[in-house]
């Protein structure tokens, strides 16, 4: 059911439409190297299929699942002998910094022409040189609409859909499980009708079709975000038996494990912070670990930050601060920075007032002295408020000492 050309192509209108980025370029015949960044299941692949289709380049495409530098080298020297190569390499996420590093001088000398999916922000899995020299172009999910015509055009000129002459009373099943995937809902569609019990297919047999047949986890991650969700707010809920669950359930699915151990970081400062501030040690050396180590034996140290995380104390204090000062950044703009805490480095500034009354904590009993720190328009602005665990107790103690009237 993939395209043919570009006309035959469902969404990504902001790219491929009338007007959209990708068709006025390849119209110019302009092919600049490109990264797709987007969900699985939304046509990553088969628009690089198209694109050197329609410039008829000689295409090349790789995995980054099982595909090395000596791999990447391979189709480079070919490239010197033709005169446009398109390499395509899936889920380039997953090259390591030597793997990419394989790819910048050829992408630079215009040897090959490189399009990499991946469904993990570039910014974060894509080094900066080659990023660099790429254009990021973000795809979205299938709306509805798409995902209907993408239906009744498998049912209509599909070989085997078409031999079971089958047709659904409602596509909203369907529509719900595949969650704007066009692979998961093809996928779903032929299990679905190859199992149908009869020619009238109601939503509830899909369901049952579904929950009997489809793998809760697949390796292409087509489940990714819903799992990921569920790890996250289980370690939130403080419940180490359902975080380890789905901890289990990414592992068998072939999740990456930085990508794993990237989200435990984050939480164990979003949601943990200062009620347990070991958390952020705990989750950085477990980040620094797997990636060495690597799996099966990544598991292990996964796991034990797992457990460390979900019985821990948690607070989102510091989250919530940080949110309340930039949305009051945006309200009160660039208010100026009070003179005392201005530095003064020329005579003209010191003379201007910079620095003037500015009070050096370290001279004073406890290496405090109570000033204002805050611009004049908001003094005494309260943007932290410590949870109720004993940690952050103990330091708001600490502060109500030092601050008579803030905390």
């Amino acid at each position: 059911m993939r395209p043919k050309d570009l006309n035959e192509y469902l969404g990504q209108k902001h790219l491929v439409g009338d007007k959209g980025v990708i068709r006025l370029m390849l119209n110019k015949g302009i092919l600049p190297s490109m990264i797709f960044w987007g969900p699985p299941g939304v046509g990553k692949t088969t628009l690089a299929q198209l694109i050197a289709s329609k410039v008829n380049y000689k295409f090349h495409t790789l995995s980054a699942i099982n595909a090395g530098v000596k791999d990447v080298r391979e189709v480079i020297d070919q490239a010197k002998f033709n005169a446009k190569t398109l390499l395509f390499i899936d889920e380039i996420h997953r090259f390591n910094k030597s793997q990419q590093d394989a790819l910048l001088g050829a992408v630079e000398k215009g040897i090959i022409t490189l399009i990499g999916a991946t469904t993990e922000n570039p910014s974060f899995e894509v080094i900066s040189a080659l990023l660099s020299r790429c254009q990021v172009y973000t795809l979205v999910h299938h709306t509805e609409e798409e995902l209907v015509q993408l239906i009744q055009n498998a049912l209509a000129n599909d070989e085997l859909l078409n031999s079971h002459s089958v047709q659904f009373v409602s596509y909203s099943a369907l529509l719900s499980l595949a969650g704007g995937d066009a692979r998961k809902l093809l996928n779903l569609l032929e299990l679905v009708v190859s199992n149908a019990t009869s020619n009238l297919v109601t939503d509830e047999e899909v369901m049952q079709i579904a929950q009997q047949k489809v793998a809760m986890y697949d390796k292409n991650g087509e489940q990714h975000y819903d799992i990921i969700s569920a790890f996250i707010k289980s370690i939130r809920g403080s419940d180490p038996n359902a975080a380890i669950y789905w901890l289990a359930r990414m592992i068998e699915g072939g999740e990456d494990v930085k990508f794993i151990a990237r989200r435990l970081l984050i939480l164990a400062s979003e949601d943990i912070g200062n009620a347990n501030p070991n958390a952020l040690l705990m989750a950085n050396n477990c980040f620094q670990a797997v990636n060495v180590i690597g799996f099966p034996e990544a598991e292990i140290i996964l796991s034990q930050c797992v457990c460390f995380l979900a019985t821990s104390p948690k607070s989102n204090s510091s989250y919530v601060a940080i949110k309340k000062a930039r949305q009051l950044v945006k309200e009160t703009g660039d208010l100026p920075v009070p003179l005392h805490l201005r530095n003064a480095p020329t005579a003209l500034m010191k003379k201007q007032g910079y620095g003037k009354g500015y009070l050096y904590a370290h001279d004073y009993d406890g290496n405090f002295v109570e000033q204002e720190f805050m611009p004049d328009k908001l003094k005494n602005y309260k943007l932290l408020d410590f949870a109720n665990n004993p940690r952050e107790l103990e330091i708001k103690q600490r502060m109500s000492l030092l601050w008579k009237n803030k905390y």
